[in-house]
């Protein structure tokens, strides 16, 4: 338990300064002047109210809910209101002093700098959603099940005061800035105002999901550190006694457990035993009227299906989005069925309609079951979001992984999958996908494999690049400006991309906003104009029958370019 409280400690302190803490961000650095004057003591109220209802109500809010009959996402709701409120105390004199009169006589609750300080943390507390990984999620299914320990209660624990650690180095950072700022200590009234307005902002960027994509485009540099901390193998162990994972379905002949078909050749595919059911399903989305899928009928029917765990609010499952919603696009014709299974991180994220909004706002249209009660979970023996299953006709699991990337892996054992079905094999001229066509490509030198002028990169610096050569087939090559950082490459002036590619289909994973203009070398009838509209997605650049070609893409400044993908 002792392993366990330190890696909660240093979990959490990785979740507190990752993409996930962008929305209470502003409130959290203004956190020491929101009552007009720099306060030492207020960053550390806040932090401490944000800290003790995130770890109490992680914990028991699901059941204080269930047991009241009361909405799943009450407690969100309420932590939005509260915030809104505090904002427009501090944004509007009077109505503060309205709303501070019941206060007056009961000391601790008075609201005035450190009481409405504290207050302002707990509502944040019920608005923050930390990125999920091993921890977090043995800590919210274990008390989403009822299973809670002391063990269960350390961990929490433990977790909490990591997140605190960087949020309070947040939250001292803008008290110190702000003690320096002369304006900050001649225009008082000014400055209650703004924190007044960027508290009401908080809440409106919440309740909204505004910041989503924000999230989303801000590297996961620390997903590799965290996965490394939170699921080695001590930790995994330790993690499965207190989960009771520990009785998890062992390998049977010549079949692997699911964590060693994870750990095992990500480009090859295993035996990793026979797929598992679907147990307690509430509610299926995107199926006709509603209709329950079953693993076995699809799989007799010669489909393949991949089972991918997620949950909407998770940063690192909306980063899988655009892929898997371009394999079912791209292989649903030829036998691939993709389910969704929703096990949800927050008790905000129980309610079928939040999750039938997301699935609307991230395009996705394969089947999606909602595994309210986690019962689909435990059967798969599942540690965190996101992760998915690959299983073949045989109804046997081929494929498991954790996280996020492998992208390209997946996909081709998808397609040798679909390529051994006989009701896969069709041409590629009839929708199915190109044979030999040019494989996954990265632009971000983490993954980067592809590329012509690949000596020529310098990492996380804008560079001029050029490339005068004969283009090898299956390559690309960087033009212009251009700055190359781990996970995508970022365009600059007069960026240009020429790649040699043979496919049907050609798409771009891109962010940021602007054009791009594509262009065939040799067709030059062919041009289209792309317009990436600052939603990180799969946009289209060439569709039609199964082309060899050189493609040349003009891009804007600020477009960020992530990975080809071909159909």
């Amino acid at each position: 338990m002792i392993t366990l409280a330190i890696v909660g400690l240093v979990s959490g302190i990785i979740t507190a300064i990752s993409p996930c803490v962008l929305p209470v961000l502003p409130a959290i650095l203004t956190s020491s002047i929101q009552d007009g004057a720099t306060s030492r003591r207020r960053p550390i109220v806040v932090v401490a109210g944000l800290v003790t209802s995130f770890a109490f109500f992680t914990l028991l809010g699901g059941l204080l809910l269930s047991s009241l009959g009361l909405p799943d996402d009450l407690l969100r709701w309420a932590g939005i209101v509260i915030l809104a409120i505090v904002g427009l105390g501090l944004a509007i004199p009077p109505l503060g002093e309205l709303l501070q009169r019941p206060f007056e006589r009961i000391r601790p609750l008075k609201m005035d700098r450190d009481g409405n300080g504290y207050v302002m943390g707990l509502a944040l507390g019920l608005v923050f959603v930390p990125c999920a990984g091993p921890i977090l999620a043995s800590i919210t299914v274990l008390a989403a099940t009822n299973g809670i320990s002391w063990g269960l209660v350390a961990l929490t624990v433990s977790f909490s005061l990591g997140i605190a650690v960087p949020l309070l180095a947040f939250g001292l950072a803008g008290q110190a800035m702000g003690s320096r700022i002369k304006a900050v200590r001649t225009r008082l009234q000014g400055i209650r105002i703004a924190s007044g307005v960027i508290l009401i902002a908080t809440a409106v960027v919440v309740a909204t999901n505004v910041a989503e994509p924000l999230q989303r485009w801000v590297p996961s540099t620390l997903a590799s550190i965290q996965e490394t901390i939170e699921d080695n193998d001590s930790v995994r162990d330790e993690l499965d006694v207190l989960t009771g994972r520990e009785e998890a379905q062992p390998a049977s002949g010549d079949a692997l457990t699911f964590d060693q078909c994870e750990e095992g050749p990500p480009d090859q595919l295993q035996n990793c035993g026979p797929a598992r059911d679907l147990p307690g399903i509430q509610e299926w989305l995107n199926t006709p009227e509603g209709q329950a899928l079953d693993i076995d009928e699809l799989t007799a029917d010669g489909g393949v299906v991949l089972i991918d765990f997620w949950t909407y609010s998770c940063i690192n499952c909306q980063r899988t989005f655009p892929y898997l919603t371009a394999w079912d696009e791209r292989y649903r014709d030829d036998g691939l069925t993709i389910i969704g299974v929703h096990s949800p991180e927050f008790a905000f994220e129980k309610v079928v309609g939040n999750v039938e909004d997301a699935t609307e706002r991230y395009d996705i249209e394969y089947p999606v079951a909602i595994d309210n009660d986690f019962e689909t979970w435990r059967e798969w023996d599942q540690r965190f979001w996101p992760a998915h299953y690959l299983i073949d006709q045989e109804g046997v699991v081929r494929q498991v992984h954790y996280g996020e990337g492998r992208y390209e892996e997946t996909e081709m054992l998808i397609q040798q999958l679909l390529d051994a079905a006989p009701q896969a094999a069709v041409e590629a001229d009839t929708g199915g996908h190109t044979q030999g066509r040019t494989p996954e490509t990265y632009l971000g030198y983490g993954r980067v494999a592809y590329a012509a002028n690949l000596d020529d990169i310098r990492t996380n610096t804008p560079i001029q690049y050029f490339y005068d050569q004969e283009l090898p087939r299956d390559q690309f090559a960087y033009q212009g400006e251009w700055t190359v950082n781990e996970e995508h490459a970022l365009a600059g002036e007069e960026a240009r991309l020429e790649l040699y590619f043979y496919a049907a289909d050609v798409h771009l994973v891109m962010a940021g906003e602007g054009e791009v203009r594509v262009t065939l070398l040799n067709d030059p009838e062919y041009e289209r104009v792309v317009e990436v509209d600052g939603t990180s997605d799969l946009y289209d650049l060439f569709v039609g029958e199964p082309t060899q070609d050189i493609m040349i893409l003009e891009f804007t400044p600020g477009i960020e370019a992530y990975a080809f993908t071909f159909g």
